[in-house]
């Protein structure tokens, strides 16, 4: 069996970044993965601006508690006031640009406000309450690197600075089938010896979350012929094929040959827990090569296997940057005193105390358990925890986007 670290290693290595570049307009690009690095073409702010409402005031004109000065305009924002003229103050609100001959703005909670005039009770220092132009971004300067996955506050960022459009790879197209005879959809009867598909709603919305285009083909026969003609319609015009069930060593399990019959098999055994069984190769069609991962049939299988596998595969293959998800140490609230061969990832639940709690039942059946939990324990092969150590903790909120 090839170590956990050996297989993320051979996924990515295998991974062809799409190269298509479309234009999004900025409002809409938000989770698509920038393909070139943009920079501002402006300042931001574009000029020396009110920090916060009060006056605009030059120092010198205040050299003593409870100077009085006659207000000679008002400056909101989106205007521009004139020259300020010597030992008189502007009315000033947030964001609106300082005048020239201003050096400072003083709160209006320090002044005490008159018809038209106001008394400082604060003495000021240059500077004070102005946000400079460029402070925040320089014209000129990189705001975003190329195979960033955009953020919310990434778009907000871009468009601060006027950008309008944004060049963003095209998403990928994944097609997932889902292999046995016992699986039934929800609504549907449910004979004795059948189960409920879960694994089709979890694909389809973990591969949603990360920006696929999901092409859903359904429920495959436990039929060897069967499973072939799935594989050659799912390579079809898509970047990936992943597929749930059949990979196992059974007579029902049909994945790895069909695999190994339209295209190649590379890695098969993977020394994970949950998750063992997990097949990756290429399907051959119309002279391309399409990846397909074959997921194992267990909920929670499929779960950590996405997770920890194909999710870094994915991102890869959209061309963003970073895949590797971030760890944080934290304190184990509870034992696991049973060393296994293979590198475990355990369903936990970080608490308040600063430490993570273990789901008491870790099957690979038990889908409940991913449902308590808020994340995984990375637990390496061979390894006992005890109460008190330190493991390293893998968040859902990191590796479900």
């Amino acid at each position: 069996m090839l170590t956990f670290d050996e297989a993320l290693s051979r996924l990515l290595d295998s991974a062809q970044a799409v190269s298509e570049v479309r234009a999004l307009p900025t409002l809409a690009a938000a989770g698509r993965v920038l393909a070139r690095a943009q920079a501002a073409t402006v300042d931001a702010p574009p000029l020396d601006n009110a920090a916060m409402d009060g006056y605009a005031l030059a120092v010198a004109d205040v050299p003593q508690l409870a100077s009085c000065l006659p207000v000679s305009q008002r400056i909101v924002a989106g205007s521009v006031g004139t020259r300020l003229q010597p030992g008189t103050a502007a009315r000033i609100f947030t964001g609106a640009p300082i005048p020239a001959g201003a050096d400072a703005v003083v709160m209006q909670e320090l002044c005490q406000h008159g018809a038209d005039s106001v008394m400082i009770n604060h003495l000021p220092r240059v500077g004070d309450h102005i946000r400079r132009a460029g402070s925040d971004i320089a014209a000129g300067s990189e705001i975003l690197p190329a195979g960033q996955r955009l953020r919310p506050q990434d778009t907000a960022l871009a468009a601060s600075v006027g950008i309008a459009e944004l060049p963003v790879f095209r998403r990928l197209r994944v097609a997932v089938l889902f292999t046995g005879d016992e699986l039934r959809m929800p609504g549907e009867a449910l004979p004795p010896g059948a189960i409920y598909n879960s694994n089709r709603f979890l694909l389809s919305a973990l591969l949603d979350r990360l920006g696929c285009v999901v092409r859903d083909l359904g429920q495959v026969a436990d039929d060897l012929a069967a499973t072939r003609r799935a594989l050659r319609e799912a390579a079809h015009d898509n970047d990936l094929v992943l597929s749930s069930g059949g990979v196992s060593v059974g007579e029902e399990d049909h994945v790895k040959a069909a695999v190994e019959l339209e295209g190649q098999l590379e890695m098969w055994k993977i020394a994970i827990k949950p998750g063992k069984p997990l097949a990756f190769g290429q399907i051959t069609s119309l002279g391309r090569e399409v990846p397909l991962i074959g997921l194992p049939g267990n909920p929670v299988s499929c779960l950590v296997t996405f997770l920890t596998l194909v999710r870094p595969l994915l991102l890869k293959m959209q061309g963003v940057r970073e895949v590797i998800p971030p760890a944080y140490l934290l304190r184990a609230d509870f034992d696991w005193l049973r060393p296994d061969a293979r590198r475990e990832f355990l369903r936990a639940r970080s608490n308040i105390d600063g430490g993570v709690d273990l789901f008491p039942n870790q099957a690979s059946g038990v889908l409940s358990s991913a449902v308590w939990a808020d994340g995984l324990v990375d637990k390496p092969a061979q390894q006992v925890i005890h109460r008190g150590d330190r493991v390293r903790f893998l968040p859902f909120s990191a590796l479900l986007n």
